[in-house]
């Protein structure tokens, strides 16, 4: 039985489902990286307010990465992700995955490739 549950988002006010809140953690947003505390904002946001929000809260955290203190960054100790979010692990140029830096952050080290937003 999928039980869903309708929410308004409190960014843009649209409803949407809100995983199947019968199983614990089996929402959409679990896909995402564990970055906000459930204080952070009020209530829950619909996908695609969501989606900015991690973007802005990420590309703000990789701001302040250097090349020095990359190695003790925070992604490295979040639980891992099994999917990989365009936008936030990655985007698309001429057909090819380009990683951001985000991505590099969790690998947790430089794979010598010379990636174009490796932050070490």
């Amino acid at each position: 039985m999928n039980t869903t549950k309708i929410k308004v988002c409190s960014s843009c006010e649209s409803q949407f489902s809100c995983g199947d809140i019968s199983v614990e953690n089996k929402c959409w947003c679990n896909d995402y990286p564990p970055i906000f505390n459930l204080s952070e904002g009020g209530d829950c946001l619909c996908p695609v307010c969501f989606k900015e929000a991690c973007e802005d809260k990420i590309d703000a955290y990789i701001e302040t990465i250097t090349p020095k203190n990359a190695f003790k960054n925070k992604a490295i100790s979040l639980p891992k992700t099994e999917k990989l979010i365009e936008g936030i692990d990655y985007y698309t140029e001429d057909g090819n995955m380009v990683f951001k830096a985000w991505f590099h952050l969790k690998r947790g080290t430089c794979c010598g490739n010379k990636c174009r937003h490796c932050p070490y």
